[in-house]
């Protein structure tokens, strides 16, 4: 009886123990980890710190469209634990290094592997609209993003090889005599489903070949030198992916039936062939400005000059690249060239029954079940933002030739590309719908363009500074509610029905999309993230604009409603349990589609807390120091964010709407220009040796700079008089 009881009185212990169904997970945060500190808002400001660790957590380098974001908010927190401040800018550096870049100037996406284009989105591949393709292997496809079961190479004819089956990965051959070649069996591809061909292959003894493929059409049977195109030979090491651009070739034409793969070998030769199949065009037209800020951000926060060595030229060309084949120097916007990317839907309605346009409505950028224009409103923004980026890069490396940093005629001249940005954005009229007063996702090669409440659009147009006053206003007073444009379904109040943010539309959408995303009337509105539903981390750009349009009293506002609705959330178990039987939306994430992006692979969430560096603070990262704009709410007495990792100094920094402080951890021997807006700045200095002196500051543009050496000094506080 005692040894019973004493069991039951252990499992009672361990089930008092354990976290209740729904308990507010538990957040381990490092002591170095930054701290925001309002007084009198010490709950709120724990909130923000906290979401703001469990998405630095893991935080770092992603694909090539997440550089924007992830750059900054993982960069400067000075955070030592586990050598989290020396290992995240490490892989900062191995990744922007690392971004693929074709000879033209194109930088890759770098997103999950798939059978769609190699240095694009996964999707959509051959399979999902009226492509073809045969794959011998399915080794290295993920799950869903290619064949079930391998094929077999029955039907293939052949010349000058002898077939040694599949196996190892690949189809087997052993080309036995000169000019040895294999052809497809018959198909029938229009090439818009086809603009580029892959061959996944390897390769012993084509050393200095010049392979070749060549097709037929339906128009031109047989094969003809007239139709071909050359593509490097394959090496001996692993499978080679190579993609064929036959979208260029002008026989590139009519229905496209049977394909040849020449192998001009001049002598035995070893070829296995993994696969071979079409592809649709998944490149996107911001990869480019997202690299190209990135590299910025990266070395304004670190200094590494050895870095913008390696850099700098790959950056120019990306540049080059965005104003010369994507059309922003002709046309004053980003124009995209590529098959499918014409800014048509992929849906069609012709008399009362809905029609699929394979091939059409290839996403550009993040939100990737939207056409989003043929003259392209999204990245011409970043594209806009993305000049003045390098413009400023330029202009510092002028000023800095002890850099050592190439020339040559890749370079940029800034002032050129202050002009051009300026044209850019004197055009935005392109995008601008007068009677709705916002912009639209850009027209389309007809001409036509597409408004469906583009708020997530809208708001990077705010955040870059591409709206005009009057445009920002328009756009703010509809996205506040203050304005009902007519037609939209989500209006007034509704706009912010999630509540961590606004929708990322406010027009139901059921025919503006990707072929391959065939019925989007069969989910309800708001349960897509792209019609009606929203995306944490762009509650940021809402808040950013907000300060900047309407004041920093409305946008801690905002702030406070996000904070509540972050602690619901917590105290309910987390988002997956706050939201696990949809009846507050549903969660997209891990594979299932849902209307509400927050966590899983929405790493962007981690700039929602940006808005108090950024925003309140002011704080901008430059080559030669740090900016800072205070624009606190009035209810603040002050603000105080601590671990600000900036080259090799940390500071703590506590401001006023007319004060800063900023204190060093240590003392190192790094000159820091703190620069404040306005006039009337003094500054008191003082050094580790006890002594304070006070100083004016240098007139930089329409603020006031102070260099300061933090060797010596420990504290530095600047007052704004008058």
């Amino acid at each position: 009886m005692r040894e019973a009881l004493l069991l039951v009185c252990a499992l009672m212990v361990l089930v008092a123990a354990l976290p209740a169904r729904g308990a507010r997970p538990e957040i381990k945060i490092p002591a170095d980890f930054p701290t925001f500190t309002v007084p009198g808002q010490e709950q709120a400001m724990a909130e923000l710190r906290e979401l703001y660790w469990v998405h630095y957590e893991r935080g770092g380098p992603l694909a090539t469209l997440w550089d924007e974001w992830e750059i900054s908010p993982t960069l400067w927190p000075a955070v030592t634990t586990d050598n989290r401040l020396e290992i995240i800018r490490r892989r900062w550096r191995e990744a922007l290094l690392g971004r693929g870049m074709d000879a033209e100037g194109y930088v890759f996406t770098h997103q999950h592997g798939s059978i769609a284009h190699q240095q694009g989105w996964p999707f959509p591949f051959w399979g999902q609209g009226k492509g073809w393709g045969r794959h011998f292997s399915t080794q290295g496809y993920p799950s869903g993003w290619g064949p079930r079961e391998p094929d077999s190479q029955a039907g293939w004819e052949t010349g000058g090889l002898r077939d040694l089956g599949v196996k190892d990965e690949a189809w087997r051959l052993e080309l036995t005599e000169r000019g040895a070649w294999v052809a497809t069996p018959e198909f029938k591809v229009e090439p818009v489903d086809a603009p580029f061909i892959q061959v996944r292959w390897t390769a012993q003894g084509l050393e200095g070949a010049n392979p070749r493929l060549q097709w037929e059409t339906r128009e031109q049977p047989g094969f003809s030198p007239a139709r071909q195109m050359y593509l490097p030979p394959a090496g001996p090491e692993g499978f080679t992916f190579t993609m064929i651009p036959v979208y260029r070739h002008p026989e590139w034409k009519g229905t496209i039936t049977r394909l040849r793969l020449c192998f001009d070998n001049t002598g035995p030769a070893q070829v296995g062939i993994q696969a071979f199949f079409t592809q649709y065009d998944t490149r996107h037209t911001i990869n480019n400005q997202n690299f190209v800020r990135g590299s910025i951000h990266y070395f304004n926060w670190t200094g590494d000059v050895d870095f913008l060595r390696l850099n700098l030229q790959r950056m120019r060309l990306a540049m080059r690249y965005l104003m010369d084949d994507l059309g922003g120097r002709r046309y004053k916007c980003i124009v995209c060239p590529w098959v499918g990317h014409d800014g048509r839907s992929g849906l069609v309605v012709r008399e009362g029954k809905k029609e699929q346009r394979s091939g059409l409505g290839i996403g550009n950028n993040y939100w990737d079940l939207l056409p989003m224009g043929y003259k392209d409103a999204y990245a011409t923004i970043q594209y806009y933002s993305a000049l003045l980026a390098m413009a400023g890069l330029e202009r510092e490396i002028a000023r800095h030739p002890e850099w050592n940093l190439p020339g040559g005629p890749l370079a940029l001249d800034a002032k050129d590309l202050e002009r051009h940005a300026a044209e850019v954005k004197a055009n935005n009229r392109v995008f601008w719908n007068q009677a709705t007063g916002r912009f639209t996702a850009g027209p389309d090669i007809e001409g036509k363009s597409a408004d469906y409440g583009f708020v997530f659009l809208n708001l990077e147009a705010l955040y870059y500074d591409f709206a005009t006053p009057e445009q920002a206003q328009q756009i703010m007073d509809w996205i506040s509610g203050k304005r009902t444009v007519a037609g939209d379904t989500s209006t007034g109040r509704d706009i912010y029905h999630w509540r961590f943010g606004p929708r990322a539309t406010t027009k139901r959408n059921e025919d503006y999309y990707l072929w391959a995303w065939s019925s989007p009337e069969s989910i309800p509105w708001g349960g897509q993230v792209q019609d009606g539903g929203g995306v944490l981390g762009f509650s940021f750009h809402d808040l950013m604009a907000r300060l900047r349009v309407l004041g920093p009293d409305d946008c801690w506002a905002r702030v406070q409603e996000i904070v509540a609705w972050y602690r619901e959330v917590q105290e309910a178990g987390g988002p997956r349990e706050y939201y696990k039987d949809g009846t507050r939306g549903t969660l997209q994430g891990g594979g299932t589609a849902g209307g509400l992006g927050i966590d899983q692979e929405f790493f962007e969430s981690i700039l929602v807390p940006q808005v108090i560096t950024e925003g309140f603070l002011g704080l901008r990262p430059r080559v030669d120091g740090l900016a800072f704009s205070p624009r606190l709410p009035a209810a603040w007495p002050s603000l105080g964010v601590t671990g600000i990792h900036w080259h090799d100094l940390v500071l703590d920094a506590e401001a006023t709407n007319t004060t800063l402080t900023l204190t060093a951890r240590e003392g190192r021997d790094t000159e820091t220009r703190i620069v404040l807006p306005g006039k009337g700045w003094r500054a008191e200095v003082t050094y580790r040796n006890g002594t304070t002196v006070e100083r004016t500051g240098e007139a930089e543009g329409s603020g006031t700079a102070f260099p300061v050496n933090w060797e010596a000094a420990e504290r530095a506080v600047f007052r704004k008089r008058g």
